[in-house]
């Protein structure tokens, strides 16, 4: 009774407070489903462009550097960033760089707060949003604001057994003693040693209180009649006055310190505590202290443009006590914990069935306070300040079904792990979002680990994983990473997020023609965050291949009398696929988003109350098929739907090719008699080159060609890994996944032509090119985590100095993945080039 009376109140805030965000989401909801979704196609609303975690890099930062980053990511079609503050470099732990240029810098200190500032007004300027993650790294809530008695806390005892003959004894009850290194997930940086480890944390031997003294038979289990509390009779200085009945008796004094843990991989100067996830007191002043200082820093911004704070997934060890632990327990589970305390310590109480229990109950009990202090203040408070609580709630002591609701943005993730989509968690996620009638799905998304994410991404490999992700749900990507750049436009690549991608970065190669894959990105997301999910069932979608390297993934939307299905190709082989969809009497459309064209499928059947539609899919293709308008006939046979072309000229020989030569390409332009891969070249200007060739050439058209064929395209073959097509001096736009071909409008052709196209591969080789020089910046190795490249040990004097390189290297990265024998990156445009009409 005491258990249900207390817990009643406390369940029916949960479900009241549930309920209104619920509410909130439930009428965007509404809102979308209504929208025509060829204009959400065509026209992508600001609610389908992607964001970015914006990674601050140790005191690296600059007003200009975060004018330019937000201008860049404005023209390349992001809306929002989070701004997270870490160390120097992340091995994943914090690693400084000596002799910083600007050492004041530090995460949520006045020089900080300055640039924070900046960046909130030209977000506002740009007409974007911003958030802040809560504290210095990204890991989890604290900061060097939360005090020993307000972080999380370790259960701890001390013991002694003693010998009783019925008689009074004065006994010595020494505090408990814990390693005083943290206890905590990951190593930190200690300024004190220079190296990465578990550092010592004095509180732990400083701040300690006691919970109970308890006295048990010191051998085998013991009834719960026979454990004595004998808190009330010990002094604080540990003098225990105690008439010991007969026998061997084992006394426990239980206490608890500070955890240890602190956030990280920060700044050291800027690593706190983290805070108490289970008490109201501690998460009420951690978010109190976050909201008043955006709010005096920040004013009418802080709610405004700066739209949410963040909090990334759970990666801290677990509190194993908070100090109303005892008062929480029994409201929640009906019955005193104290008796049962020396479980912990390895004994068991009442047997093993009600030992378990106990542990079980306990558990239980973390996970409701998680649910109901950590999530529920935060999300009560981050209302009350007009802010959106963005959140990856999973991995940590709670049940997700339970805290999904409280989440007002909520966030999965996934990574690129050798080009595959490798998601976490997100079934869990993703069912009670829906059940709580939310339709966003975001997710920090193509987070890359450094064996396959080293400056060789590229649009077309990362196409395939973000589908894959589309098509389990996920409907806003948040990209990992964007690292600010503070410096001049000429240190390229720049600052690295340490060992980590996706380099999403304004300074990659291909970071200006990728602005057709941000809005490839634009069309899927204003689509599939149209209408409702229709759950997958093995009747609502078929699928035969005549491939087994095929593999075809989709996802259903439906809304009033429409039915879209996303269907992509997750592999970077070509095949051929017989799809049944479970819809009828419609008539189905093809939608790209690659090139944002609609067109109607003309051969298509009905079988068994469904629509069966040969599909042929290129590597990593993929389309929106739309049933929207309703028929009364079908055709009579099943066959692809394709548009026959043929070849008008062939263009493999004969290219001139300028490269760059301030990036150390060939001064002068070169004559490629046919397509080649650069790193094949003998000319290591060509070899190691990094950036932008332009490929060159005229041809001719007979006059036939001109008027007779409407459907004109140029098909590149392959290209490595970018490209930009330009007839006659007009933009006839990017080619940057396959089919590798684009359409050219028949007008703009003549007799003769001038065809430009802009190549552009990745940064990788350009860095293994320097490795073949003279080394002129100190490393540090890694060693940690995936021993994958070296870290920057000190910003060179002629980088500080503003003077020329002493050797012959052309790139600066804070992080360096390769040696002179790594293995280089395909490049350039390999063909075949042909003009192609359609019949």
């Amino acid at each position: 009774m005491i258990k249900r009376i207390l817990y009643v109140p406390l369940t029916m805030l949960l479900l009241i407070f549930t309920a209104s965000l619920s509410a909130q989401v439930k009428q965007t909801s509404v809102k979308i489903a209504t929208q025509d979704p060829e204009q959400l196609f065509l026209h992508p609303p600001e609610s389908a462009k992607p964001g970015v975690l914006w990674m601050w890099m140790g005191a690296n930062i600059s007003t200009t550097g975060i004018t330019k980053d937000l201008e860049a990511l404005k023209e390349e079609g992001f809306n929002s960033t989070t701004v997270i503050s870490l160390a120097d470099a992340t091995n994943p732990w914090g690693v400084p760089i000596e002799k910083d240029p600007t050492p004041d810098v530090i995460a949520w200190t006045e020089p900080w707060w300055h640039m924070v500032q900046h960046a909130a007004k030209e977000s506002q300027r740009l007409n974007m949003t911003m958030g802040l993650f809560d504290g210095a790294g990204y890991s989890t809530s604290g900061g060097t604001w939360i005090t020993p008695e307000l972080s999380m806390q370790q259960l701890c005892w001390s013991q002694i057994t003693v010998t009783g003959n019925d008689s009074d004894q004065q006994i010595k009850l020494n505090k408990p003693v814990v390693d005083l290194h943290a206890n905590a997930r990951f190593p930190t940086y200690n300024p004190l040693t220079g190296t990465i480890e578990m550092p010592e944390i004095k509180e732990r031997s400083t701040y300690y209180n006691d919970i109970a003294v308890i006295a048990i038979p010191a051998k085998d289990t013991v009834h719960k009649s026979s454990v004595i509390i004998l808190t009330n009779a010990m002094q604080p200085d540990g003098n225990l006055q105690w008439h010991v009945p007969d026998g061997e008796w084992t006394i426990y004094r239980f206490g608890h310190t500070v955890l240890g843990e602190k956030g990280q991989p920060a700044q050291w100067q800027a690593s706190g505590f983290e805070c108490d996830k289970m008490s109201e007191k501690a998460v009420s002043f951690h978010l109190d202290h976050v909201i008043s200082e955006m709010k005096n820093h920040l004013g009418s911004l802080a709610g405004t443009t700066v739209d949410h704070i963040y909090f990334d997934s759970y990666e801290e060890n677990d509190a194993t006590w908070t100090p109303k632990m005892r008062e929480e327990f029994l409201a929640r589970r009906g019955y005193d914990l104290l008796p049962y305390l020396p479980t912990f310590a390895g004994r068991t109480i009442e047997g093993i069935q009600q030992t378990f229990r106990f542990k079980s109950d306990f558990t239980e009990t973390v996970h409701d306070l998680y649910r109901d202090v950590y999530f529920t203040t935060i999300a009560k408070k981050l209302k009350a300040a007009h802010l959106n609580f963005h959140c990856e709630p999973y991995g940590g002591p709670w049940k997700v079904d339970e805290v999904v609701p409280l989440v007002s943005n909520m966030m999965g993730e996934f990574w690129t792990n050798d080009g595959t989509f490798t998601p976490y968690d997100l079934d869990d996620l993703i069912k009670p979002l829906r059940s709580s009638g939310q339709n966003i799905f975001a997710a920090e998304a193509f987070t890359g680990q450094p064996v396959y994410s080293k400056w060789n991404e590229t649009p077309s490999w990362l196409k395939p994983i973000g589908d894959e992700a589309f098509c389990e749900g996920i409907n806003k990507l948040i990209i990992h990473r964007f690292v600010h750049q503070p410096w001049d436009d000429k240190y390229k690549p720049g600052e690295a997020m340490g060992q980590w991608g996706t380099h999403f970065d304004r300074t990659q190669t291909w970071w200006k023609p990728a602005k057709a894959m941000i809005f490839y990105v634009q069309r899927c997301q204003a689509v599939l965050q149209w209408g409702q999910y229709v759950p997958k069932t093995l009747d609502d979608f078929g699928l035969k291949l005549d491939s087994i390297n095929l593999e075809i993934k989709e996802i259903h939307r439906r809304s009033n009398d429409a039915d879209i299905y996303f269907v992509a190709n997750s592999t970077h082989y070509p095949g051929d696929a017989t799809c049944t969809f479970n819809v009828t009497g419609k008539q189905p459309e093809l939608w790209d988003p690659v090139t944002g064209t609609i067109q109607p499928i003309k051969s298509f059947i009905k079988q068994d109350d469904k629509t069966v539609i040969q599909l042929s899919f290129a590597d990593a293709q993929s389309f929106f098929i739309v049933f929207r308008k309703k028929i009364t006939t079908y055709p009579a046979t099943l066959k692809h739907d394709l548009i026959k072309s043929k070849t008008l000229l062939s263009l493999d020989s004969n290219w001139s090719v300028t490269f760059d030569s301030t990036w150390g390409g060939p001064a002068n332009p070169v004559q490629f008699s046919t397509l080649t891969d650069w790193t094949l070249n003998e000319d290591e200007s060509i070899k190691y080159y990094s950036g932008t060739a332009v490929y060159s050439k005229t041809f001719s058209l007979p006059d036939t060609a001109l008027h007779q064929h409407k459907n004109v395209s140029l098909n590149l073959g392959k290209v490595n890994c970018i490209a930009n097509v330009f007839i006659n001096g007009k933009d006839a736009g990017v080619v940057w996944t396959a089919p590798w071909k684009i359409n050219i409008p028949s007008a703009w052709l003549q007799s003769t032509n001038k065809l430009r196209i802009e190549v552009t591969n990745v940064w990788a080789n350009r860095l293994i090119g320097d490795e073949q020089q003279p080394d002129d910046m100190e490393w540090l190795p890694n060693g940690y985590f995936y021993n994958s490249g070296k870290s920057l040990k000190t910003f060179p004097d002629w980088f500080l100095n503003n003077k020329p390189r002493p050797s012959g290297r052309y790139c600066f990265t804070t992080w360096n993945y390769f040696d002179k024998d790594s293995p280089l990156t395909p490049s350039g445009l390999l063909g075949p080039v042909i003009i192609e009409a359609g019949e």
